[in-house]
C-alpha cells in the first residue's frame, strides 16, 4: 500500500483548509447582499462586490426662481403691472425646463438623426429620420409660445424680452430645438417686414400659431461650398424665371440646418434672358420655397449627406442639392442680402441667448454638485479655491446675461417702433458684439464648468460634455469672430460713427446713478475712462482700425457690460452679490485694444511679426518627394 508523506498530508490539509475559508468568505459575502441567505445554502454565483459609494448625480432646481441675476433685471427693467402677468408663466416653465423637458433633450442626445436615403425597393426618398423627443418638442414650442409670443404682441414692446426670458430658460433643455426656432422666428420677421399678403396668410401665421398640428418651422440656406459670411462671392444657387412666375432653383447648399424644417429662406442670382447673372452681392435674390409638395415629396431636391458635426448633433443638418427646386422671389433683385438681415438679426439674438444659458445650466449644475460631492473629508463648496472659481464664473455669466437681454430689450422697441434713434442705434451695435462675445464667454466658461466634475465632466453619458460641445458652435454660427468684429466696423462706417456716439452717450447715462456711491466711484471712473479711450481711438486710428478689430469689439463689449453691471449694482433693488459682481467685472482689463497698441501690435512691424510668427518652419515649397 502507497503511503502519503507527511509534507503531502500537511499540503492537503492546507488546501482544505483554504478552501473553507473560501467558502466562509463566500458565505459571508452571500448573506451580507442577501439577508435570507442561509450558510447551508450552495451558491453557484454571487454578484460581485463593488462598494457602496457612489457620487452624487447633480440636480436641477426651478431655472427662473434660482436665477437672482434675471429676475433682479427684470425687476429692475419690465413695468411692475407687465412683470407680474407673466412673472407666473416664467416660473411654471422654470420648473418644467428642469423636468420633463430635460428628460426630452438628453433623449435627443442620445438619439440623433438619421437619414434613409433608398427604400427597400431602391427608390430614393431622403427621409430624414428623427427620434420621438425632437417630435414633441415640435409641439411643445408651438404650445409655449416660444415664436408666438414674440408676434402676439400682448404686452407691446416688452413682448420680445418676456419671450428671450422664456428662450433663455428652454435652451439648455431643448435638445437644440432652439435652433430651427431661431430661423422660424427669423422667417416671421421677414415676412412681418416685407408684408407679402399672399405668404402672411400661407406661411407667416403657421409660423407663429401656438397650435402645434399647423405650426411650422423655417430653414435658412446661405452656406454653399465657398463658404458661408462671404454670401457675395460664395453663393453659385441660380433661379430661371418660370412662366407662371415662379422661379427654379439649381445650386448646392453645404450646410443647412433644420432640414426637416416645413420652409426656408434662401439666396440665389437670377438668369437673365441670355442665362446670365450678375455676380457679388448686387447680384442676390431672396427666395421662399417650401420643402415638400402637398403630396409631401420633397421639393426637387436630394439630401445627399447628414453633417458629422462636434456638437450640435440634435439637430438634423444637411448637405442639398436643389434640382429645379420651385420657390417664390420676395426681394427685389439684389436685394437679397439686405432683406434677410432680419433673420440674421434674430439668429444672432439666439445664438447669444444660447451661449449664455448654457452657461447658467453648466454653474447650476456645478453649484449643486459642490454641496454633494467630498473630497479629502470635505464638500466642494467648503474649499474656497473651488467656490472662488465658481464665483468667477458667476461673475461672467452675470455680464452676459444683462448684455444678451438689454439687446432683446432694445429690440422689442425697434419691433414696435417706439425705439428712439438712439436706440436704433445702439441695437445695430449690439447685436453682433454680443453674439460675438458670449460666444467666446461660453467655451471658457463651460471648460471650467467640466473641470468642476473632475472625471465625471468628461464621460459622455452623465449629458455634460455635450454642453460645451454644443457651444462650440455659438462662435461659428452666423459669423465667426473675425467676421463679426469686422461687422462692427463695418456699422461704425456706414452710420459715420453715429452708433459709437450712442453708445458712448448710453454708459454715460448708465453710470450716473453710482457716480456718487465711494463703494462703486473707482469702478464708474475706469468705465468712464475706457468709453472715452474705445472713442478716442476709432476716430485717429482709421489706418490700424481692422487690424484691431477684435481687440476693439471685446473692448466694446466689455466696456457696456461694465455699466451695465454697475447700472444693476446702484438701482433701489440691489443686492450686496450685484455690487460684488460689478466691482469684480472692473477689475478686468476693460480695453485689451490699448495694451495691443501701446506694444506697437497694430502697426506694420506689428503684423509682419505676427505672420512671421505663425509661418516660422512652415515649408512654402514642397518637395515633389
Amino acid at each position: 500500500m502507497h503511503r502519503i508523506r507527511p509534507t503531502r498530508v500537511l499540503r492537503i490539509r492546507n488546501l482544505y483548509s483554504l478552501k473553507r475559508r473560501m467558502i466562509s468568505s463566500t458565505n459571508y459575502l452571500a448573506q451580507e447582499l442577501d439577508p435570507d441567505f442561509s450558510y447551508g445554502q450552495q451558491v453557484a454565483f454571487a454578484k460581485a462586490r463593488i462598494g457602496n459609494f457612489f457620487q452624487a448625480q447633480p440636480s436641477l432646481g426651478n431655472q427662473f426662481t434660482e436665477d437672482m441675476p434675471l429676475r433682479n433685471y427684470l425687476r429692475k427693467t419690465v413695468p411692475r403691472e407687465v412683470l407680474e402677468q407673466f412673472t407666473p408663466d416664467l416660473e411654471r416653465f422654470g420648473h418644467r425646463v428642469a423636468t420633463d423637458l430635460y428628460a426630452l433633450h438628453l433623449e435627443c442626445e442620445r438619439d440623433a438623426p438619421k437619414l434613409e436615403q433608398y427604400d427597400a425597393w431602391g427608390n430614393r426618398v431622403d427621409n430624414i429620420i428623427t427620434c420621438p423627443a425632437w417630435k414633441q418638442m415640435h409641439d411643445i414650442s408651438a404650445e409655449e409660445g416660444l415664436v408666438a409670443i414674440a408676434y402676439e404682441r400682448k404686452y407691446g414692446p416688452w413682448s420680445r424680452l418676456y419671450q428671450c426670458a422664456k428662450l433663455y430658460l428652454y435652451a439648455p433643455s431643448a435638445g437644440l430645438y432652439g435652433c430651427p426656432l431661431a430661423m422660424t422666428d427669423g422667417a416671421a420677421r421677414i415676412l412681418e417686414v416685407i408684408g407679402n399678403a399672399q405668404l402672411i396668410e400661407r406661411a407667416y401665421k403657421k409660423l407663429i400659431t401656438r397650435k402645434p398640428q399647423e405650426f411650422w418651422t423655417s430653414g435658412q440656406w446661405m452656406t454653399e461650398r465657398r463658404g458661408g459670411s462671404d454670401v457675395a462671392s460664395g453663393t453659385e444657387t441660380v433661379a430661371k424665371p418660370q412662366p407662371d412666375g415662379t422661379y427654379k432653383l439649381y445650386g448646392y447648399k453645404w450646410f443647412s440646418s433644420a432640414t426637416d424644417s416645413d420652409m426656408t429662406f434662401t439666396l440665389a442670382r437670377v438668369l437673365d434672358h441670355n442665362g446670365q447673372v450678375i455676380q457679388g452681392t448686387k447680384g442676390l435674390t431672396l427666395f421662399y420655397l417650401e420643402t415638400r409638395d402637398e403630396n409631401g415629396r420633397l421639393n426637387n431636391m436630394q439630401v445627399q449627406k447628414l453633417k458629422n458635426k462636434l456638437g450640435t448633433r440634435q439637430v438634423p443638418t444637411a448637405e442639398l442639392l436643389l434640382d429645379g427646386t420651385v420657390a417664390l422671389k420676395i426681394s427685389e433683385e439684389g436685394r437679397g442680402v439686405a432683406d434677410i438681415a432680419n433673420m440674421l438679426t434674430i439668429s444672432r439674438l439666439y445664438t447669444a441667448l444660447s451661449a449664455v444659458s448654457g452657461m447658467r445650466r453648466i454653474l447650476n449644475l456645478a453649484r449643486d454638485y459642490s454641496t454633494e460631492r467630498k473630497a479629502f473629508g470635505k464638500y466642494l463648496n467648503e474649499y474656497p479655491l473651488h467656490v472662488q472659481t465658481l464665483a468667477r464664473m458667476e461673475v461672467e455669466v452675470r455680464g452676459a446675461t444683462l448684455l444678451v437681454f438689454e439687446t432683446a430689450r432694445l429690440l422689442g422697441k425697434v419691433e414696435c417702433n417706439t425705439a428712439s434713434e438712439h436706440e436704433t442705434l445702439l441695437l445695430r451695435l449690439l447685436m453682433p458684439l454680443a453674439k460675438l462675445y458670449t460666444g467666446k464667454q461660453a467655451m471658457s466658461v463651460t471648460s471650467e464648468g467640466l473641470e468642476c466634475f473632475g472625471g465625471q465632466g468628461y464621460i459622455e453619458d452623465t449629458g455634460l460634455p455635450g454642453i460645451m460641445r454644443d457651444a462650440q458652435v455659438n462662435t461659428i454660427w452666423e459669423g465667426t469672430t473675425n467676421i463679426l468684429s469686422l461687422d462692427v466696423l463695418r456699422c461704425i462706417s456706414k452710420t459715420k460713427g453715429a452708433v459709437l456716439q450712442s453708445f458712448h452717450s448710453d454708459v454715460q447715462s448708465k453710470l450716473k446713478a453710482s457716480t456718487g456711491n465711494a463703494v462703486l466711484s473707482n469702478c464708474c471712473d475706469k468705465v468712464k475712462k475706457a468709453s472715452d479711450d474705445i472713442v478716442n481711438f476709432a476716430s485717429t486710428q482709421a489706418e490700424n482700425f481692422e487690424i484691431a478689430a477684435r481687440d476693439y469689439s471685446y473692448s466694446l463689449a466689455r466696456t457696456y457690460i461694465g455699466a451695465l453691471l454697475l447700472e444693476q449694482a446702484s438701482w433701489s433693488g440691489a443686492t450686496s452679490q450685484d455690487i460684488t459682481a460689478a466691482r469684480r467685472w472692473c477689475m478686468k482689463d476693460l480695453t485689451p485694444f490699448l495694451s495691443e497698441e501701446r506694444e506697437s501690435n497694430y502697426n506694420r512691424s506689428g503684423i509682419d511679426a505676427d505672420y512671421e510668427l505663425v509661418m516660422d518652419g512652415y515649408e512654402t515649397t514642397k518637395s515633389k518627394l
